[in-house]
């Protein structure tokens, strides 16, 4: 007997040429720094290994993640490239560090005195890059630690890779403190000659070449995401997220909608229950109610509003302006796309596309569209 093919589960669909195509945008606008890429978290949610190796084929050599772990996952599937730790140096895992050929990027005094005293101890420099705090307020070398960390490294002739910073407000590019770093920065590098630096986001890159200095480290750029707020998002889009049509249902005028009743029905209208929840990273901030639009879905082409409280599984959509032209059950609506993008639906979450992306951990079969005639360089 012949089989229906049933489509049970959602589709994430990413664009691995729009990515490439993205990473080469970037690095047009800075032709005098080397382009890195950023692609922890999964490369934000996307997938690390295949994004990393679209970029490789496609000239990217300098990669930059989080943790140890993602590090040594990359290092397994690429073998000839440059892979920098932004957490820095775990205690005690200087060892692992050097057998896999990953560099922490250190970011205090006792980090760095781990770092020489393994050095030492092999008898060679092991490659490790810095990062000083010039405003972010988060990892980092203290400015007030500038003399120290050179005494240090002069005593055992250890110099890094590279010296690196980081933009706080970078995505408002008229911040007083964009400049107030700028200055601490190329102050900072001062005490540092000859060696590379870099500070430069995606906002950064953007905002101008004073920023790109030797290597620039794009992340949600490459992504399709918003760098700098106020402006028209130049990037190519890259996801496609796709959920499956479970039932429309009759409602009829104050019947309410979903958990806590949160929304009661105006008018008689037709409401479609979509297989989609916060458990596949449709957050819970996307949910609709009578004073708040919600989130937003494509449906036959036509714009539609989440109505009701998103739970783990599902969510509501009030279809009924489609007059007649009604979906099906298991037809595909489009939750991210080109019509409605990871930054409009950040939007409306209150939120930003940085976190609309990395919570794309759902229950989807994941397709990767390969980029057009990939060369290694």
């Amino acid at each position: 007997m012949a089989t229906t093919s049933i489509n049970l589960k959602g589709r994430l669909t990413v664009d691995l040429g729009a990515i490439v195509k993205n990473y080469k945008a970037l690095d047009m606008i800075s032709p005098n720094a080397l382009t890195g890429a950023v692609i922890k978290a999964d490369a934000y949610g996307l997938g690390m290994l295949p994004v990393a190796t679209a970029l490789y084929n496609n000239g990217a050599k300098f990669f930059f993640v989080a943790t140890p772990d993602e590090a040594i996952s990359l290092r397994k599937e690429l073998k000839n490239i440059h892979i920098f730790v932004f957490n820095g140096l775990y205690p005690g895992a200087a060892e692992l560090y050097a057998h896999h050929n990953i560099m922490p990027v250190l970011n205090s005094l006792s980090m760095l005195e781990e770092w020489l005293a393994f050095c030492i101890s092999k008898e060679k420099a092991i490659p490790a890059a810095f990062h000083f705090d010039t405003g972010m307020g988060r990892l980092g070398f203290r400015m007030s630690d500038i003399e120290r960390v050179k005494n240090l490294i002069e005593k055992v002739g250890f110099a890094p890779q590279m010296i690196m910073s980081h933009f706080a407000c970078a995505d408002r590019p008229a911040h007083e403190k964009n400049r107030t770093q700028l200055a601490f920065f190329k102050s900072l590098i001062t005490h540092f000659p000859n060696i590379p630096a870099s500070i430069a986001n995606s906002a950064g890159l953007m905002n101008g070449q004073e920023n790109h200095f030797q290597l620039v480290r794009p992340g949600i750029s490459l992504y399709g995401g918003r760098a700098v707020n106020g402006r028209k998002n130049p990037m190519s889009p890259v996801v496609k997220l796709e959920v499956p049509l479970l039932q429309i249902i009759e409602g009829k005028t104050n019947d309410t909608i979903g958990y806590g009743a949160s929304y009661t029905l105006e008018k008689d209208s037709q409401i479609a229950i979509l297989a989609h929840g916060y458990a596949d990273g449709f957050l819970r901030s996307l949910s609709g109610t009578n004073r708040r639009h919600g989130g937003r879905v494509l449906i036959s082409g036509k714009i539609l509003p989440v109505v009701g409280r998103v739970s783990m599984d599902l969510i509501a959509v009030d279809v009924s302006d489609l007059y007649g032209k009604l979906p099906n059950s298991g037809d595909m609506v489009e939750i991210l796309g080109k019509t409605i993008t990871v930054d409009d639906q950040a939007d409306l979450a209150g939120t930003i596309g940085y976190e609309i992306l990395t919570s794309l951990k759902g229950r989807y079969k994941r397709c990767y569209i390969p980029p057009p005639n990939s060369t290694k360089t």
